[in-house]
């Protein structure tokens, strides 16, 4: 019995242009001949005056090629939706092989809000955690989203979302994984249904972290940023406000919500220790928030404008003052705010989390090509925006000051 994939039909150069054209976004012409078009693609390739936009997985596979190699196994995926990358390079291994963010942080509807995206789009985004990329395709199903994030690990959590509604898996098990972020029984459902929906990286590394949603408090108490709410969660626990937690989280009115946090929340979270010991400290933000030491000094910046003197712990506690106290005053947790009410409970409920865990997306999401225009970039922006077509790209929502007007 033979198990594989026939090499042979991905070998030919009209397979490798469709796959590149897929990622560039640039035009795509079927070669007449295989042999002749090889040949060109190569020149192409070793031209270095040439300006024609090629992809990283195409260069890869040329050379595989020309060494009489196997391609690269991105090229022998069900789905293209992952980009070729090097894993080995120091730019990737950086992270660990882990995750920062297991949640986004980013509200969507502040983006459809503003952007107003459409069917006709191509949208350039920050994986994250793959929340946003989801909302756009309920909001608006642009017609290519460019997802781009430096750390793999990030993407295969995406990867991971996205095979869940192409299997598909019951609304029940994905709530589990993401609205609980806990699942007795996820090896076999990656083993048995989620498998041939995933890259073979995104495959291994889910393999090895198969204990992510089982063990203590689940999928969002992992990763970087599961340290800052694991370091909540005791907080409360010390301090004996677990309970008031959990009844500021499901208030149904502001008035509720804000005496408890007033009253009991806030005098633990907000005192001077905390302050002292977790919020002023730079390998916390890092490591547990995600706060790059550029942001930071943003906030220090700030902060030192308004004040003329102070330490850079008043600074960040200053900051986080001014951010928590908006929240509770103006926004709902229990039924609005799912992003801190995450943060406060380690999982969401029924009636507070990120659109794709609503019931009413659920058919959406699981409908076959809803993901066809999805491409799952590991790199850079600007090494991404060096080799799409110029004036592919009609939004752009990142973090970072310049993006070319070409693209």
């Amino acid at each position: 019995m033979w198990i594989g994939c026939p090499k042979t039909a991905l070998h030919f150069t009209n397979s490798l242009a469709k796959l590149d054209a897929d990622v560039t976004n640039s035009p795509y012409l079927s070669p007449l001949r295989h042999e002749e078009a090889r040949q060109q693609a190569v020149a192409s390739i070793n031209d270095t005056t040439s300006q024609q936009l090629r992809s990283k997985g195409f260069e890869a596979a040329i050379m595989n090629l020309s060494a009489n190699l196997p391609l690269p196994s991105f090229f022998y995926q069900n789905s293209p939706y992952r980009i070729y990358y090097d894993e080995l390079l120091r730019k990737h291994t950086q992270f660990n092989n882990s995750y920062i963010y297991a949640f986004t942080w980013e509200d969507a509807r502040v983006d459809q809000r503003l952007l107003k995206l459409i069917s006709e789009d191509v949208v350039l985004t920050i994986t994250s955690g793959g929340d946003n990329l989801l909302s756009y395709i309920i909001d608006a199903s642009p017609k290519r989203v460019h997802t781009v994030d430096m750390n793999p690990a990030q993407n295969h959590l995406l990867e991971l979302k996205l095979a869940c509604f192409s299997a598909p898996l019951s609304y029940d098990d994905i709530w589990q994984l993401f609205g609980e972020g806990r699942h007795p029984q996820f090896r076999e459902l990656l083993i048995t249904k989620l498998s041939p929906h995933l890259s073979s990286r995104a495959f291994q590394f889910w393999v090895v972290h198969t204990d992510v949603f089982k063990r203590g408090g689940g999928l969002y108490e992992t990763g970087q940023s599961g340290i800052a709410l694991r370091a909540t969660k005791w907080l409360f626990r010390i301090f004996g406000i677990s309970s008031h937690v959990k009844r500021m989280c499901a208030a149904t009115t502001l008035n509720q919500q804000k005496e408890i946090w007033r009253e009991k929340v806030r005098p633990v979270m907000l005192s001077w220790w905390v302050s002292a010991a977790i919020i002023g400290n730079e390998r916390f933000l890092w490591k547990a928030l995600g706060v790059p030491a550029n942001q930071r000094n943003l906030i220090l910046a700030d902060y030192y404008e308004r004040e003329r003197d102070g330490s850079s712990g008043n600074a960040m506690w200053d900051y986080v003052v001014n951010t928590l106290d908006p929240v509770v005053e103006t926004s709902l947790l229990g039924s609005d705010n799912y992003f801190y009410l995450l943060c406060l409970l380690r999982h969401y409920t029924k009636q507070s989390h990120p659109s794709y865990l609503s019931p009413d997306n659920y058919k959406k999401l699981t409908t076959p090509g809803v993901f066809s225009g999805v491409r799952i970039h590991t790199d850079e922006i600007n090494e991404v925006l060096a080799r799409l077509e110029p004036g592919t790209l009609t939004v752009a929502v990142c973090n970072t000051t310049f993006l070319s007007d070409e693209y």
